[in-house]
């Protein structure tokens, strides 16, 4: 759903909108890049860092790298998190930074509703000195975007057990965006745009050694199409994770994380490419790094399933 066209969409003023939020493989490990109600739902502070390659040896394609910081508050009734992204497709630049809180609401003796709001601030740059274009005397590529600020607001919803869990979430609900469109004739009201996203999964015990763990992720905007990724995780031992999913229209995904210790784990996917430009990219990398914090990551004895 990323586009490396996104710059030039927004500011040709043509009516079409690319994907802005971030795109990973490894969501279902990595949920407050998601949903700021995922902040808090373990009894321990857990951090995350991951690096995505987009298709590789396509000029211009996304790069994207994430931090994310969460844990509970006010014994596990409340949530806060932090994160920073940053993301980079064609002549475009944005360092996104925001904070998530959450409060959860206890449903039974195992489960929980968590709602979350988030507050961030972005940082936008489009180099257009850098696009090859046809058109010299038009006034859309006269200026670059330097360094604009633009304030984004979200929101999601999140049900979580010990085994599973149904998100539903909008990242940016709304963006003041205004000072990159305002100055472009016929511009687009708004350059970043709601998108939806509804994701679950559920874990199942299958013997002494192995647990599979089936997650779906829809994403949704009103004027793309609608994208599904499809993901089946077994974990050995209570250790080791590997699997595969399907993003449809996009690629094929194989993955693993492994749990080095009890507070360390990493991760790797891989993208094989199915679209057109399947014969133009050798796909797309993903790495992960988890480092859970506190004495409580360390007693916990089941692993993290979410």
């Amino acid at each position: 759903m990323k586009k490396l066209l996104a710059p030039l969409v927004l500011l040709a003023a043509m009516n079409v909108d690319a994907q802005q939020e971030v795109m990973t493989s490894q969501y279902m490990f990595n949920g407050l890049f998601l949903n700021p109600a995922y902040a808090g739902t373990h009894s321990y502070f857990s951090t995350s860092l991951l690096h995505r390659a987009q298709w590789l040896n396509v000029e211009g394609a996304p790069r994207t790298s994430m931090f994310a910081i969460d844990g509970p508050l006010m014994n596990e009734k409340m949530g806060v998190g932090f994160s920073i992204v940053h993301d980079e497709i064609g002549v475009s630049r944005d360092l996104d930074m925001s904070g998530s809180y959450a409060y959860h609401l206890r449903l039974g003796a195992d489960s929980r509703l968590s709602l979350g709001l988030r507050a961030g601030l972005s940082v936008y740059s489009a180099n257009l000195n850098d696009l090859v274009y046809w058109d010299g005397g038009d006034q859309v590529y006269q200026g670059n975007i330097s360094n604009q600020l633009i304030g984004k607001f979200g929101f999601g919803l999140y049900w979580y057990s010990s085994r599973a869990y149904v998100g539903l979430s909008v990242p940016t609900i709304h963006a003041a965006d205004g000072n990159i469109t305002s100055d472009v004739a016929n511009a687009l009201d708004h350059y970043f745009t709601q998108h939806y996203y509804l994701n679950a999964g559920h874990l199942f015990p299958l013997g002494e050694y192995f647990d599979v763990k089936p997650s779906v992720l829809v994403k949704y905007q009103p004027e793309a199409p609608v994208q599904v990724d499809v993901n089946c995780n077994f974990l050995y031992r209570e250790r080791f994770w590997f699997g595969a999913g399907y993003r449809t229209g996009e690629s094929v995904v194989g993955m693993m994380e492994y749990q080095v210790t009890p507070r360390l784990r990493i991760g790797y996917a891989y993208d094989m490419n199915t679209s057109a430009l399947r014969g133009h990219t050798g796909g797309s990398h993903e790495v992960m790094l988890g480092l859970d914090l506190g004495q409580d990551a360390v007693r916990i004895k089941t692993p993290r399933y979410f």
